[in-house]
């Protein structure tokens, strides 16, 4: 498997970890499987180490990741902020994992920034910021950030010491950001990564029922309402859009990590392009735009043109203000605007 690190970068960042002590491990905001499940996997790599670990995220994870090991030891900012705060002022070393920039975190962006400790960025987003992090490792070409800590760990000898719990979440990190292998995994090394990941007993076919077939009725319901009421076609199908408001999200039981996967669904349409969804946040006034494409459509450019966002080419996301209306016809400008190319 090919190094993920130069010789050089190797024993820099050996120095950096040598040094710390007290490490905190963070992930973004809304924390999916890639952010939770790089973040158990490089948090169990360094208690080996002998550091004193702690994972702290800005809000808590969906309920169909809470299955994950260890995910009950994580600290959630929003719920417990001058204990996280504290972790932050004390430690020796910030862990940024699966983001790259200091605005994904939010509301927990001020307590890192006052943090002394030196920061390590790991992530596979484009465009990081330079700035963020004294040392960074940012791989926009792989599909997670688990794949990275995967390599990093194997790079590092640390493969052997590598429990089941520790695998099963770097495997499922790599499965939800590639929709199940689906797309952005092509390379022949993820597969030789998951059969590594195999080895250490964990159960594939079950990491995917926990995460894909765990939902409660009212998603059904939701997901039924979103296809047969509130789907609309663009650009001769190649393109789609869908709203929920805060009210549809009450009627229909909503509780955290229920969108999850809807926006993909209008991609199983024949020639479809490019999937739009337009959310209310239940938290704050503002609208939350999920993007999703096939092939060389530029999502990513699309978010940082008309949703204040970013991301992957295939799989981007933004936020506009609200109210839903406005919303909608942005969407509808941004589909008109980029016509050409779907």
């Amino acid at each position: 498997m090919k190094d993920i690190l130069t010789p050089q970068e190797l024993l820099e960042l050996m120095r950096v970890l040598q040094g710390a002590r007290k490490v905190v491990v963070c992930g973004h905001r809304g924390p999916d499987g890639d952010a939770m499940g790089s973040a158990l996997g490089w948090a169990e790599y360094l208690k080996g180490l002998g550091k004193s670990v702690a994972i702290i995220m800005p809000t808590p994870c969906p309920d169909f990741l809470q299955w994950l090991p260890d995910s009950s030891t994580v600290i959630y900012y929003d719920h417990k902020p001058k204990l996280a705060q504290s972790l932050f002022e004390s430690a020796d070393l910030v862990c940024c994992l699966d983001f790259n920039a200091l605005p994904r975190l939010q509301d927990m962006a001020p307590a890192v920034e006052r943090s002394k400790a030196p920061r390590l960025m790991i992530d596979h987003h484009l465009d990081p910021d330079p700035a963020m992090a004294g040392f960074v490792i940012s791989h926009p070409e792989m599909s997670s950030t688990c794949e990275i800590v995967f390599r990093l760990l194997y790079q590092f000898g640390g493969y052997e010491a590598m429990t089941a719990n520790g695998a099963a979440a770097l495997y499922c990190g790599m499965m939800t950001d590639t929709g199940g292998f689906t797309y952005a995994s092509s390379n022949p090394e993820i597969y030789l990564i998951i059969s590594l990941l195999l080895q250490k007993g964990i159960d594939k076919d079950k990491i995917y029922r926990n995460v894909y077939n765990n939902y409660s009725p009212s998603r059904l319901k939701l997901q039924g309402y979103i296809l047969y009421e509130k789907l609309a076609f663009f650009a001769d199908n190649r393109a789609s859009l869908f709203t929920l408001t805060r009210e549809e999200l009450k009627r229909f039981r909503f509780i955290r990590g229920d969108a999850e996967g809807l926006v993909n669904i209008p991609l199983q349409v024949k020639g479809m392009r490019l999937s739009i969804s337009l959310r209310e946040d239940t938290e704050r006034d503002l609208i939350r735009v999920s993007l999703r494409s096939v092939d060389d459509f530029p999502c990513n450019k699309m978010a940082e043109e008309f949703f204040n966002g970013g991301g992957h080419l295939n799989a981007s996301g933004g936020t506009l203000p609200f109210p839903m209306a406005e919303a909608v016809k942005t969407a509808e400008r941004a589909i008109e605007a980029y016509k050409d190319l779907l």
